[in-house]
């Protein structure tokens, strides 16, 4: 064991935030308010999500209408936008990992909390979608069972409280700064997960920061580790994704080595949304070439810095000339690692070229090679689809 593990505070409990830390709430708030601001005149831009990320229902209120300069106390917003919210509860789906993550912890007996800004009642709707999770935990926590919601530490100590685990022994997951503060007040371990794009540098007080659930690594805290890696990739329930191929940036071949089929982000917003920025794998199929091994990046490459969120596959196959304006299907069966920034050109190719050497390998085993025949790449399954 290296010094710097054995420094690690070795925790026996969990606490774990709820919307935008194991469910995918932020499409449906941006739904609700774009719809709701029509009433006034306003347009919902987005550009306040990241103030009323984190914060109870009566905060996040008070900064919509100081914002858009609404002629509405709190209570009347909540009591017109909660009904909107009830209605789209229902559609909110998992956040790639979080089903993983709470069985994972359940099977292993790991006390659970859920301690959320969120009322009471709309976390035991929310959770009600999605099975096996209300039993899972040991206690639920709302936001309006605490005298001050996050960043207070009240709701984390309740939650140790309740589990008679001390503060200094549990492991808070949060997504948004009042969590990761509040966790941190109340003496915890803190793993943020940022649901802000791009904003990691803002989470520095958190213990740790990893971009998604995929990157949990319980053993570092003294918690049963996950034994579902296999070579170097976990397998995912595939998904799948088509289109034309277009012009990237110019980078693949040029700068990089590498050849990538960019995709049209256009009509992918909602799959970028609920996938992790991250290196993936699968098949792709070229209706006019065969089908290949492929290892596909999702992200800004923060080495370029870009401005959008990309799909770039890589096909494992030496190909003459272009494709772009072919059809391109992929199905995508595991991931491989986080997005991460490299000091040097030279690393950041090497990496790729890594994640190539792990992608190939892996798609021989039985448990991916399977999906080279999906019958979405033969085109017998809705294009445009997002099916996990």
């Amino acid at each position: 064991m290296s010094c710097t593990a054995s420094l690690r505070k070795l925790v026996s409990g969990v606490i774990l935030d709820l919307d935008g830390t194991l469910l995918n709430t932020d499409g449906i708030v941006s739904e609700v308010l774009k719809v709701y601001l029509v009433k006034y005149g306003k347009e919902w831009d987005g550009r306040e999500a990241n103030k009323i990320r984190g914060k109870t229902p009566f905060e996040a209120a008070g900064a919509i209408i100081e914002d858009y300069a609404l002629p509405c106390a709190k209570d009347q917003l909540l009591a017109e936008i909660s009904p909107m919210f009830s209605d789209q509860w229902l559609k909110i789906k998992a956040l790639p990992g979080a089903n993983r993550l709470i069985k994972h912890f359940s099977s292993h007996g790991v006390p659970m909390a859920l301690a959320s800004n969120s009322p009471r009642a709309s976390i035991d709707t929310k959770i009600s979608y999605h099975q096996g999770w209300k039993e899972s935990f040991s206690f639920i926590i709302g936001g309006d069972e605490v005298r001050a919601g996050k960043p207070s530490p009240e709701i984390f100590l309740e939650a140790a409280k309740r589990m008679n685990i001390e503060p200094s022994d549990c492991l808070v997951i949060e997504d948004s700064i009042p969590g990761v503060m509040g966790g941190k007040a109340a003496e915890m371990v803190v793993v943020a997960v940022p649901s802000l794009p791009k904003q990691s540098h803002l989470y520095t007080s958190a213990d740790e920061v990893i971009n998604s659930l995929f990157d949990l690594r319980p053993e570092k805290w003294g918690l049963p580790p996950f034994q579902d890696w296999i070579d170097e990739t976990l397998p995912l329930e595939p998904w799948y994704i088509g289109g034309p191929v277009v012009k990237g940036f110019g980078r693949g071949s040029k700068v990089l080595g590498v050849p990538t089929a960019n995709l049209s982000i256009e009509g992918y917003s909602a799959v970028l949304s609920e996938h992790p920025s991250g290196v993936y794998f699968g098949w792709a199929k070229l209706p006019t070439r065969g089908v290949y091994k492929m290892v596909m990046s999702i992200g800004w490459n923060p080495y370029f810095n870009n401005t959008e969120k990309t799909i770039e596959p890589w096909l494992l196959h030496d190909f003459e000339g272009d494709f772009y304006g072919e059809e391109l299907r992929l199905v995508i069966v595991g991931y491989i690692r986080p997005e991460a920034n490299f000091p040097s050109l030279e690393s950041l190719i090497a990496r790729i070229h890594e994640d190539g050497r792990i992608a190939e390998k892996a798609l021989d085993l039985p448990l991916y090679s399977r999906y080279k025949d999906a019958p979405y790449l033969e085109g017998s399954v809705c294009n445009n689809a997002n099916q996990s």
